[in-house]
């Protein structure tokens, strides 16, 4: 079309660019198919091959894989069969582990627990399976190993096995071996000594003796699943046996190879057990692998031969093969051949792991697999055999069923390996598609059709159409056409033109490629009468299915029918006809089917069509088998006929010969008989007819073959007979033998023997001779090859073929040795032997040293040749041999074919020249290391060289020696003793003798630690707590040097701990013995001793450890739960518990019991004592009804320990004693008064008394009469009048009436003389308490009474008067009182009198005490009681104090006349006194005592003695100090430049054993030196004057000032105008005095104010504290700080030239006295108490009354002789304008120079306050911080923030005090707190004032400066700080107790920049409730930690500190504050308030 329209162009322009991107697309598809990332299974986690579990434990097996998608895991059996869950015994989990668990051992099933699984992944894509797992349970079975007895023939090498039973032999190893003794032999690389465990487990004993049969041994084994070891149940032992004669080697058993297999990288054993006499030697030799040849093993580290066993280590792969252990002596030999197969775990990869390929190309995949040994390799598809076994497998042309995953499985017999790879089809692999097709269709006949088909493929698929089943061919109806889209698609349409009835039918459109075939069907339908097409004959082989559709058109069709001779089908049951008109018929027979069938096909109408099928069967071939003949010989006739027994003819019948035509083999006919018969005919067999015979029938239904084989006898024929053979010596020989026939002849070469043909021997295998095929070779042929050889050729027809040729080699001379060595000794004839061997004639020439030698130059030399059979020998004589004739001779031999030559290395030997130059390299205590040169070696090499050595004193006969491999020029000679003189030299030695000595050298060697033990060591106790231990040196020759001590080191025994040592100087004297006393140990302890010798090199060994017990203490405990039981009146049991063990101090061997009655108890002399060993006792003869007071004791044989508490029983009561005595008095003439005293023992309480009577002489009855106990007296009445009577009295307690009185008889009578009733007595009276005597009288008329004390008639008074009944009242007893007082009755008849004495029971009179003697910590004082004291004396109670301490008491027994008062503080007062007390109680005071214990303060050293100068430092020797009897505690050290006013703090606390050197001074400089020394007693200061050395270490001019040296202060110059009197050293003192006393009136005048003034702290305190902190200051701003009223709120302000700050324990700062009351101020001076409780505080006293006129503001006050400052009712108060020292204060306060001052703000608008250590807190809020006691850390590093104006760096420090205030003084204790920052670059500092909690009003004017200094030094010193360390740490007042630690804190860093920190940070707070701080009276210390840095690197110690300056490594940080003049805290600060 020449012109499109707009339109039609606009739509192919479209479709265009459609078609161009579906192009794009499908390019794009194709490129990056959907499936790109989709792939294979693989496996990331494959199981392993073995997995062994016990059934214990149990077992999971992990399969993992990947793919995409995700695989799925399958576990399955060997044999491909999938596993499943058995209950309790296997599961499978669900993330696809195979899990066992653990079982009972009768739970084991076999095909569970022993069986090969493998784990199966699979996806879509392919299926792989994993590596076989055999899975092994074991059940922990009891196994014994057992160990044999092993024979063994002396001198071999015995070999124990520990026989493991098989059952568990692949779970357990040995471990290791044990020996009687209990040594453990193990694994070891030492392969030299007698034991060797062997890698496979065998005990290896070399070189067994008879001692070895007494051994026995026992092995060790470890399960290795289970983990359990156990020892063999058997002991295996040898028996030594010893042959009568000698032994050829022999092997335990008759085998003579073996093979085993171990894996790669083990170690393995090969045993070579054999035995001989004399022991054998053995050999090993591996075989050359496929060859006969061997070589020796060489032995190396790895490979190691130990007597006849060969050990390799760390097995490889290529140490697999076959080995030959051969065994010699001198009887014989005997070998033993061993394979080892060394395994190597066995992988595989193959190559490519995934490939894709098109169709039809090939594939490759390569199997790379290692290990050993590899028996299988074997290939899978998708887990499913393929039958390929070669590494490589091939797929020629890929189709699409080759798609999936491909592995490669190595395996041998213990394990296996796979590897998978994956193939993917190609691009072109897309088998055709229909994409669109035609559909059924019903139509009228008429128009025409279109029918049509779309395909698509790669490649593009051909499509053809068919109707009915028959292919459509194009007519003039029928066209058919296609085309192929631009897509790839194929479109195909039919065109039926004018469609009839009868084109109705089945169309098919096929559409095929190479790739695959896609195919659609479907009905046309056109409206007609039934039609059938014609169908054609259908031909089908018998056997088949035949399936024929109806070819029907027309429509509608009712029914198509088959029919067969007019009946309808089916007929049988192979018949099967369908309604569309499809047949079928199974199993086609000839004679049942070949037949013709009709399809008839009906409408309703009844219109019918008929169409015919003709089917014929045919029957294919087959043939009669054919026969298989015997074999047949050459020249028979051989005939076989091939027949068709079944079949369709016409028949081809073809023969065929080993696959090819046999019609074209020579002498073979061929002849049919008839149609179906053939026969192959052979008229003369040969050679060349044997082989395969094949007959094949064919018909038109197929063809079918028979087969047969011929064999045929053929006798040996030659195809290359050999002939002679000439080869030139050495060369390659071939000879060739080849012979043909049937069988195969056998081709053998022989040789003769000897030198002609005849007789021949088989060849012997060698490794030059070989035969290949029949073809003889012989790899370079020697002369002795030469001979007649024989080749046979025989195969058993005939008697075979022979050749016989003769084999020749061409030989030029030959030397069969080209060179060796011969040796003569020089002196002596020796004799060159050379022997050529060749083809004669051989003419020989000798050369020397590659000159013609001709003997005719020279007669020494002589040659002779001799004509031997195969050669000629030439000999060369020298008759006597030079040094000259080391040479190298060669004889040169000739002939026909050649030359040759030989050299013969000739080396004259002689003795060695002596070595020289022999030095001393090296050398220690027991060895020296020496070199020297190698002298001339005498032509024989060095066998050695002698190293011959002795000590300096012993001749040369008197040696030692040291033998020395000759290759070596450096030797070491060992085992001397160290520090001893020796002299050594050193001899040559070769196979010739001996060199002469070289020169000797003398060396001393180093000395050693000493190697010998104290020798004669005895430990013995001394006391309870002191053992001492004597001890001898060790052996003269074991010190090794000169010892210079001993360390004695004593633990207690039986413990871990570490010995403790004490160090020990050596005494010189010979033979004396050492001692040293151990003190302080426990008693009776045991301890352990050991002692070593040192001397300068260092100890030697510990001597074994001594063991020995303290003596005996007594017991420290007393027995507990001490009881008394009363048993009778006169017995009561004690019984008791033993003290603890720990307490006994020692063997408890008896009890006492201290017994008395309680009422004695007091007085010692009448306690009783019962020893007994049990733990209980009865005390006997007790007195009854007594109450007894009783204690226990132990004892030991250190003596009695404590006494129990005591305990109290009465005894019971008993009847009591008679009545002491009776009076009967006439009261008249019928009355008599009876009167009688107590019984002395009334055993009970009296309950009444029975006075009877009796008329005396009458037979009357006794009469009684009770009275009440209390009545002493009866009046008997109604008595008969001068009859005599008799009376007696008995008393009764409750057990019943006593014994009876006396007997007195009285007469009633007129008569009543005056006596008296009561009787003489003692009356005891208690000090101010009451008495009264009686005197009870009678008489008529009334007598009257009179009493008289001390012989002086009694007149009443105030205290005594005389009662009623004639008693004496005594009121308020005194001590005059006691004495004898008489009562004196009278009447008219008579007078009576009696006589009582009174004791008065008073407290003690003062006790007399003296002062017995002094110590430096002890009072010894002598006691003695009162003369006049009379009631007993119990004891004394000692006070004593110290000057300003508490009142101690300590009690003192009477019986002790001294005592000592231990314990005491060094030099200090001290006050004692003493009261006595008895049972009434305390007695008066004696005198008061006062004395001192002994020492002073320290006193100066000689300054030449204590300091030593250089140029830069100065040396101080603190030894040189003397202690003034007082141990000194420390130094403090400060310097300054002479011109300088402050000084310089270097530290504050220097041990005074140490010596200090100050560094960092100026060369050429003067110095001033001020040392403080400090003890108990007081401290000590000197000053010193001292100059550095100049930088090359002269000195310098001293100034001259007139001031001379020693303790002086250095005078600042003053220009000549300046009147002398303005020295500052004068003015400074006299301003600072003015400005001082100004500063006390104005605190004073404020305070007065302040008290009178409306007390605005009280109220608006935010108001009043307005006035000094709340102002805003600029940084220009000045705060005046010499304002009087901030004098008190500042506290105190320090002076400016001060730096020093204070020293643990000092008085420094302080006046000499300082008295607190009971304050406590832990300080040697002050009055506390180290007894008391230390954290008791008392109130302070009344405030301070100023002393005017005295005080220097600014002036030292260290020495103030007494205070300025008193505290009414004190002698020595803290002076407060004493210099304190503020630690850490480098820089004070200067008034001179402005500083800034400026408040900081608070967050929350609050006026800022300054709280604890800069913490600000808002007002009200208590401003506590935890203070950590005893702590070195600083506080936060943020707390305070540093500002420096002038941009400098600035350092913080934050060395404020801190203090537990009580919540209620919280807000006045901050407002005496401030902050300082200095805009010059300055320091700044924080509440350098003392601070204190009162808690009674917390007015700053108590007390503003009591607190001396808090410190930053906690529990370490206590006595340090106004209160000591202690703080209450929280609510509660809980204490925690002091540490009395001497060591000091270490000073802090030096270096603190924290600029950059924040200031509020801290979160601590320690509220105390008010109760709190009203109970916590007192000034407390300050707890106040030490910031330290937070760089760790600045945390350096003093002495890290010293060493970094000294290698300037400080760095800018450190040294700053050195450099700044002053401006801030310099190195060491420490400061506390």
């Amino acid at each position: 079309m020449a012109y499109m329209m707009p339109n039609e162009r606009l739509k192919w322009l479209t479709l265009c660019a459609a078609v161009a991107v579906l192009a794009t697309v499908s390019s794009t598809l194709a490129a990056n198919p959907p499936d790109a990332d989709q792939k294979g299974p693989v496996f990331l986690k494959e199981p392993t091959n073995r997995i062994d579990f016990s059934n214990s434990t149990g077992a999971e097996i992990e399969c993992k894989s990947s793919g995409n998608p995700m695989p799925e895991i399958i576990w399955v059996r060997s044999d491909g069969t999938a596993v499943g869950d058995v209950p309790g015994l296997r599961q499978i989990s669900s993330d696809g582990k195979l899990v066992f668990p653990p079982f009972r051992a009768e739970d084991y099933r076999q095909e569970v627990h022993a069986q090969v699984y493998a784990c199966l992944a699979r996806n879509q894509f392919g299926s792989i399976i994993s590596r076989d797992v055999h899975v092994r349970a074991v059940v922990n079975q009891f196994y014994e190993a057992e160990i044999m007895t092993e024979y063994v023939i002396k001198g071999n090498a015995a070999v124990l096995k520990c026989s493991i039973p098989s059952f568990v032999a692949d779970f357990v190893r040995v471990e290791s071996w044990i020996d009687e003794e209990g040594n453990v032999l193990s694994f070891s690389d030492n392969y030299d000594g007698k034991y060797l465990v062997l890698p496979s487990g065998e005990l290896h004993i070399r070189e067994v003796g008879p001692e070895d049969g007494y051994k026995s041994y026992q092995c060790r084994t470890k399960h290795r699943l289970t983990g359990e070891t156990r020892l063999s149940a058997t002991k295996g032992r040898l028996v030594i046996t010893e042959p009568v004669g000698r032994v050829s080697p022999k092997f335990p058993t008759t085998l003579t190879s073996s093979s085993f297999t171990s894996a790669a990288n083990n170690s393995l054993t090969l045993l070579c057990p054999a035995q001989a006499f004399p022991a054998p030697l053995s050999r090993w030799y591996k075989f050359i692998e496929g060859t006969t040849r061997k070589q020796a093993v060489v032995l190396n580290d790895r490979v190691k031969q130990v007597s006849g066993t060969l050990i390799i280590k760390d097995a490889v792969v290529e140490d697999s093969g076959k080995y030959l252990c051969v065994v010699n002596n001198s009887v014989g030999g005997e070998s033993v051949e061993t394979v080892l197969t060394v395994t190597a775990p066995l992988s595989a990869k193959i190559d490519p792991p995934t490939q894709t390929i098109d169709f039809g190309r090939p594939a490759v995949f390569t199997c790379q697999y290692t290990g050993n040994p590899i028996k299988t390799v074997s290939w899978m598809k998708d887990g499913k055999a393929i039958g390929h076994s070669e590494p490589v497998l091939r797929i020629e042309s890929v189709k699409k069923e080759d798609k999936g995953m491909y592995q490669c499985f190595v395996r041998n017999d213990q394990e296996s390996a796979e590897a998978s790879a994956e193939l993917k089809l190609g691009g072109r692999f897309d088998p055709p598609v229909i994409r669109q097709a035609f559909q059924e269709e019903t139509m009228e006949p008429g128009p025409s059709v279109f029918l049509k088909c779309v395909a698509g493929g790669n490649p593009t698929p051909e499509i053809s159409w068919e109707l009915d089943g028959k292919k459509i061919a194009n007519n003039d109806r029928y066209q058919v056409g296609q085309y192929v889209t631009v897509n790839g698609d194929v479109v195909s349409y039919l065109n039926i033109t004018s469609v009839h009835a009868n084109d109705g039918g089945l169309y098919k459109c096929i559409a095929k490629s190479k790739v695959g075939v896609a195919e659609h069907s479907a009905k046309l339908n056109v409206y007609g009468l039934p039609y059938i097409r014609q169908m054609e004959k259908k031909a089908i082989v018998a056997g088949e299915t035949l399936i024929v559709t109806c070819p029907v058109a027309g429509y509608p069709i009712d029914s198509i029918v088959w029919e067969r001779d007019n009946r309808p089908l089916p007929i049988n049951r192979k018949q099967k006809v369908f309604p569309n008109g499809t047949l079928i018929i199974e199993n086609v027979e000839r004679n049942s089917d070949q037949a013709t069938y009709t399809c008839v096909a009906k409408n309703q109408e009844g219109y019918s069509a008929r169409g015919s099928l003709e089917v014929q069967v045919m029957v294919p071939p087959k043939l009669a088998p054919l026969p298989n003949n015997s074999p047949l010989y050459v020249g028979d006739y051989y005939q076989v006929t091939c027949a068709v027994v079944h079949g369709d003819a016409p028949f081809n019948i073809t023969w065929y010969y080993n696959g090819q035509p046999a019609g074209q083999l020579p002498g073979v006919s061929i002849l049919m008989h008839g149609r179906r018969s053939s026969s192959l005919n052979i008229e003369s067999v040969q050679g060349g007819h044997a082989g395969n015979y094949t007959c094949m029938g064919a018909n038109g239904a197929g063809h079918t073959i028979a087969e047969t084989k011929l064999s045929v006898k053929v006798p040996p024929r030659w195809i290359l007979e050999p002939t002679d053979k000439a080869f030139a010596q050495g060369s390659d020989a071939k000879v060739e033998c080849k012979a043909d026939g049937f069988p195969k002849p056998q081709v053998t070469w022989k040789k003769a023997v000897g030198d002609t043909p005849g007789e021949y021997k088989d060849l012997k295998k060698s490794d030059n001779i070989r035969v290949e095929e029949g073809t003889l070779h012989i790899d370079n042929i020697q002369k002795t090859n030469e001979g007649y050889y024989l080749c046979e050729a025989i195969n058993g027809i005939g008697s075979g073929l022979s050749a016989v040729i003769m084999v020749s080699v061409q030989a030029p001379p030959e030397f069969t040795e080209k060179l060796r060595n011969q040796t003569a000794r020089r002196g002596e004839p020796a004799v060159l032997q050379c022997e050529a061997k060749g083809e004669k004639p051989i003419g020989i020439l000798w050369n020397m040293n590659n000159m013609r030698l001709d003997p005719k130059n020279d007669n020494r030399y002589t040659i002779r040749e001799e004509i031997l059979s195969a050669g000629v020998m030439s000999s060369l004589s020298i008759k006597r041999t030079e040094r000259s004739d080391s040479a190298l001779f060669t004889c040169v031999a000739t002939n026909a074919f050649g030359s040759d030559d030989a050299s013969i290395n000739m080396i004259v030997q002689e003795v060695p020249e002596m070595p020289y130059a022999l030095k001393v390299l090296d050398k220690s205590g027991r060895s020296v290391q020496l070199s020297w040169a190698q002298p001339y070696d005498g032509n024989s090499p060095l066998n050695r060289y002698i190293i011959e050595f002795k000590r300096s004193r012993a001749s040369w006969d008197e040696i030692d020696r040291v033998m020395v491999p000759g290759h070596t020029t450096e030797a070491q000679v060992q085992k001397l003793s160290p520090a001893t003189t020796y002299n050594i030299r050193i001899v040559a030695e070769n196979e010739i003798g001996s060199s002469q000595s070289s020169e000797a050298v003398t060396i001393i060697t180093a000395e050693e630690a000493p190697s010998g033990k104290p020798q004669n060591i005895k430990v013995d106790p001394v006391n309870q707590t002191t053992l001492r231990v004597m001890w001898k040196p060790p052996p003269r020759s074991d010190w090794n040097g000169e010892i210079l001590g001993y360390y004695v080191g004593y633990k207690l025994s039986n413990t871990n701990s570490s010995y403790i040592f004490e160090t020990i100087n050596f005494i010189t004297e010979e033979g004396k013995e050492h001692s040293l006393e151990l003190n302080n140990l426990r008693v009776y302890t045991q301890y352990s001793v050991v002692i070593q010798a040192f001397n300068k090199i260092g100890a030697g060994p510990l001597s074994d450890e001594e063991k020995q017990f303290t003596a005996e203490g007594t017991p420290s405990q007393p027995p507990s739960d001490t009881a008394c039981t009363t048993l009778t009146s006169q017995t009561i049991r004690v019984s008791w518990v033993s003290p603890p063990l720990e307490s006994a101090n020692g063997v408890i061997k008896t009890y006492k019991v201290v017994y008395a009655p309680s009422e004695e108890w007091y007085d010692e002399t009448k306690r009783h004592y019962k020893k007994t060993a049990s733990s209980d006792t009865v005390l006997h003869g007790l007195k009854k009804y007594t109450n007894y007071t009783m204690q226990v004791l132990a004892t030991t044989a250190g003596g009695d320990g404590v006494r129990s508490v005591p305990i109290h029983c009465q005894t019971e009561p008993d009847v009591p004693e008679a009545p002491t005595d009776v009076k009967a008095l006439v009261m008249g003439n019928a009355a008599i008064l009876v009167s009688w005293r107590p019984p002395a023992q009334p055993n009970g309480i009296i309950t009444q008394y029975t006075v009877y009577s009796k008329a005396e002489g009458a037979e009357t009855e006794t009469k009684t009469q009770k009275v009440p106990h209390y009545q002493m007296s009866f009046e008997a009445t109604e008595l008969e009048k001068n009859k005599p009577y008799e009376f007696w009295v008995t008393a009764s307690t409750t057990i019943g009436e006593g014994q009876q009185s006396k007997s007195i008889v009285a007469m009633p009578s007129d008569q009543v003389p005056a006596k008296i009733a009561s009787f003489d007595d003692t009356f005891t009276a208690t000090f101010k308490e009451d008495a009264k005597m009686p005197c009870l009288a009678v008489g008529a008329p009334q007598p009257e009474i009179t009493w008289k004390i001390k012989g002086v008639d009694f007149s009443a008074n105030d205290r005594m008067r005389l009662l009623p009944d004639g008693s004496l009242l005594i009121k308020s007893v005194n001590r005059q009182d006691a004495g004898d007082y008489s009562c004196h009755a009278e009447n008219s008849i008579a007078k009576d009198s009696i006589t009582h004495k009174l004791i008065v029971l008073a407290p003690p009179q003062s006790p007399h005490v003296t002062l017995s003697a002094t110590t430096t910590d002890a009072l010894t004082v002598r006691l003695k009681p009162h003369e006049g004291d009379t009631a007993p004396l119990h004891g004394y109670t000692l006070h004593y104090k110290p000057e300003f301490g508490e009142w101690e008491t300590a009690e003192v027994s009477v019986e002790s006349q001294k005592h000592n008062i231990e314990n005491l503080l060094c030099g200090s007062r001290y006050q004692v006194y003493a009261t006595g007390f008895n049972n009434i109680g305390a007695g008066e005071a004696s005198d008061i005592l006062n004395t001192r214990t002994k020492g002073q303060k320290p006193k100066l050293p000689e300054k030449p003695r204590f300091i030593e100068v250089s140029s830069n430092s100065v040396s101080l020797h603190f030894k040189a100090w003397k202690d003034g009897g007082c141990p000194m505690s420390h130094f403090v050290v400060e310097s300054k430049k002479r011109d300088q006013l402050e000084w310089n703090q270097i530290s504050n606390n220097v041990k005074p054993d140490n010596n200090y050197v100050v560094l960092d001074l100026e060369p050429a400089t003067w110095y001033n030196l001020r040392i403080t020394a400090h003890n108990s007693a007081g401290f000590t200061v000197a000053e010193y004057d001292f100059a550095t050395l100049t930088v090359t270490g002269g000195t310098i001019a001293p100034l001259d000032d007139g001031t001379g040296h020693g303790n002086v202060h250095a005078r600042i110059p003053l220009p000549a105008w300046m009147p002398e009197w303005l020295d500052l050293n004068f003015m400074v003192p006299l301003i600072a005095t003015v400005v001082v006393v100004a500063v006390g009136i104005c605190v004073v005048c404020v305070a007065l104010s302040r008290r009178r003034a409306d007390d605005m702290r009280g109220g608006q305190k935010d108001v009043y504290y307005d006035v000094v902190y709340n102002q805003t200051m600029g940084p220009g701003a000045t705060l005046d700080k010499r304002r009087p009223d901030l004098r008190d709120e500042l506290g105190y302000i320090a002076p400016p030239n001060r730096k020093l700050p204070p020293v643990p324990g000092s008085n420094y700062n302080t006046c000499d006295r300082i008295k607190r009351g009971r304050g406590g101020l832990r300080s040697n001076h002050s009055t506390w108490d180290p007894r008391r409780n230390p954290n008791l505080y008392e109130e302070l006293k009344a405030p301070p009354v100023p002393m005017h006129g005295i005080g220097n503001h600014y002036g030292h006050a260290h020495g103030a002789p007494e205070c300025q400052y008193r505290h009414p009712g004190m002698e020595d108060e803290i002076c407060p304008y004493a210099t304190f020292h503020l630690l850490g204060f480098r820089e004070e306060m200067d008034p001179t120079k402005a500083m800034n001052f400026q408040t900081f703000p608070h967050q929350n608008g609050h006026t800022p306050v300054p709280g604890h250590a800069g913490t600000m807190l808002p007002p009200g809020h208590p401003g506590h911080v935890h203070s950590r006691s005893g702590s070195q850390s600083m506080p936060r590093a943020n707390r305070y923030q540093r500002k420096n104006s002038q941009g400098g760096q600035s350092s913080i420090y934050t060395p404020a005090p801190e203090y537990d205030d009580p919540a209620n003084c919280a807000e006045e204790d901050q407002y005496r707190r401030y902050t300082r920052v200095n805009s010059q670059g300055g320091s700044l500092y924080s509440g350098p004032g003392p601070e204190y909690d009162d808690p009674a009003n917390c007015a700053p004017e108590e007390d503003q400066y009591g607190s001396q200094y808090g410190g930053p030094y906690g529990q370490p010193y206590d006595h340090y700080g106004s209160r000591g360390s202690m703080g209450r740490r929280s609510i509660g007042s809980a204490r925690n107790p002091g540490n009395g630690s001497p060591e000091p804190p270490p000073p802090p860093p030096r270096n603190h920049d924290m600029s950059n920190s924040s200031f509020n940070d801290s979160k601590e707070s320690n509220e105390i409730s008010e109760a709190e701080c009203d109970r916590d009276h007192g000034p407390r210390g300050n707890y106040g930690a030490v910031k330290r840095s937070p760089q760790p690197k600045d945390q350096r110690t003093t002495e890290e500190m010293r060493k970094l300056i000294e290698r300037n490594e400080a760095g800018p940080k450190q040294l700053q504050l050195q450099q700044t003049n002053g401006a801030g805290f310099t190195a060491y600060d420490t400061m506390a308030v």
